[in-house]
């Protein structure tokens, strides 16, 4: 069997060869765009920025004009995100104001339609914090595998693998939801409904409201449940530890046809969006894995008709069939690790691949999910943002035939017609 190091330079041969070779024939060498930043196809969110960097944002494209949001209304989101929130979450003291600087009338509150930049600038760096795990890895964390792929990584901090880099993605997300209640009346409610062994009872997913799950820190709409929540993770707190849990999300109003077969299903992007958040580690919607142990007489989701319009008697499906969205709430749950960087000596690797042991510093949270709930509405956001531009674009451009039933007739919940019926509403 091959060395590894004969592997290694045999994988380094094969990447270079192809560069040699075009280059020998006088073409332009080959080259890989960055990857890993871009979110989205027709609304589009580029995040930048590293954790003790000059600051992180995002940029947004494919916004629609005349979308009506304000610096206010982007920023009640990033102060839900903030940390320094309470002592259950980082202690690191950032107000993170933005900063619009494109895309926007000069009434700061009608979007152009051009790319939206907004920038939140850092301000409590505490750099020297970060200096053991220049030479050590934290285990868990992503020290290692950003060396191992890049060769060199932004040490204090974590660079671009700390929470910090979400910013971007909470902005982009107060734009998506803004455009999904302004067409759609679609919201997009996220809650913490596990904190290690403590579930949340008596949450009714058809009446919380934002300001139920505000009430705590925790962000529990269940006031019980939210205080030994509270409680676990402030024991771990105490001793140096970490602890996960989990964030369920409900979209309400959600609208039918939202999503496409085969490789785009509507689970499958969500999934994608959520799985990219720090620390996530599950992702589950309608039934999820409990949904595995029923036969199909519990499990189907019946039809019948509600004032003209098909819907379901119960949601196993968490509002998504075949990958297309059915009208129907859409309830996804993900689960977190406990936060990877944590007060207590651990064995771990330096950098030359010496066994040693670290005992890291920092600010963190002993519990991310308390913060990863605007985080994980913001993601959702984005997908339902995307799949509704896409969805305009390819069917409802022409006229459906009244003759296909109820939910067929042209009365399109995207039209200009029920567009302004919601303008008014809202």
């Amino acid at each position: 069997m091959a060395s590894a190091a004969a592997l290694g330079q045999t994988s380094r041969l094969l990447v270079g060869a192809p560069q040699r070779q075009q280059t020998a024939r006088g073409r332009r060498p080959l080259q890989v765009a960055a990857a890993g930043s871009t979110f989205g196809h027709n609304f589009r969110v580029t995040t930048f920025g590293e954790s003790h960097g000059g600051g992180v944002g995002c940029v947004i494209d494919g916004v629609p004009p005349r979308l009506h949001i304000t610096k206010e209304e982007i920023q009640f989101e990033l102060d839900r995100r903030r940390p320094g929130q309470s002592r259950i979450t980082t202690p690191r003291s950032e107000t993170d104001t933005c900063e619009i600087l494109s895309g926007m009338a000069p009434d700061g509150a009608t979007t152009l339609g051009t790319p939206i930049c907004v920038l939140v600038r850092n301000k409590d760096q505490q750099s020297g914090d970060y200096s053991e795990i220049e030479a050590a890895y934290r285990p868990s964390h992503a020290d290692a595998t950003y060396d191992f792929k890049y060769g060199i990584r932004a040490v204090a901090g974590g660079g671009r693998s700390s929470a910090r880099e979400t910013i971007g993605r909470v902005a982009a997300g107060a734009v998506a939801k803004k455009l999904l209640a302004q067409v759609a009346g679609t919201e997009i409610l996220a809650y913490v409904n596990r904190v290690r062994d403590v579930e949340a009872t008596g949450v009714d997913h058809d009446t919380m409201t934002l300001a139920d799950i505000e009430a705590n820190p925790v962000r529990c709409p269940d006031q019980a449940s939210a205080d030994l929540m509270y409680n676990a993770i402030d024991e771990v707190r105490t001793r140096g530890e970490s602890c996960g849990g989990e964030v369920t999300c409900v979209v309400r109003g959600c609208p039918k046809g939202l999503g496409a077969p085969v490789f785009d299903k509507l689970e499958a992007e969500l999934a994608k969006a959520v799985m990219s958040l720090p620390a996530s580690k599950g992702f589950e919607i309608g039934s999820g894995f409990s949904g595995s142990r029923m036969v199909g007489s519990e499990h189907n989701d019946e039809y019948y008709m509600a004032a003209g319009e098909i819907r379901t008697r119960t949601n196993r499906s968490g509002g998504v069939q075949g990958g297309i969205s059915n009208g129907e709430s859409i309830v996804i749950r993900v689960a977190f690790k406990p936060t990877a960087t944590i007060a207590r000596r651990q064995q771990t690797v330096s950098r030359e691949g010496q066994d040693v042991e670290l005992l890291a510093r920092g600010r963190h949270d002993p519990c991310v999910v308390p913060r990863a709930a605007p985080m994980v509405e913001s993601m959702v956001a984005l997908v339902l943002a995307d799949q509704l531009l896409q969805h305009y674009a390819q069917c409802e451009l022409l006229p459906r035939d009244d003759a296909l039933g109820p939910d067929a007739r042209v009365r399109s919940q995207f039209s200009p017609q029920a567009q302004q019926q919601q303008l008014q509403h809202s």
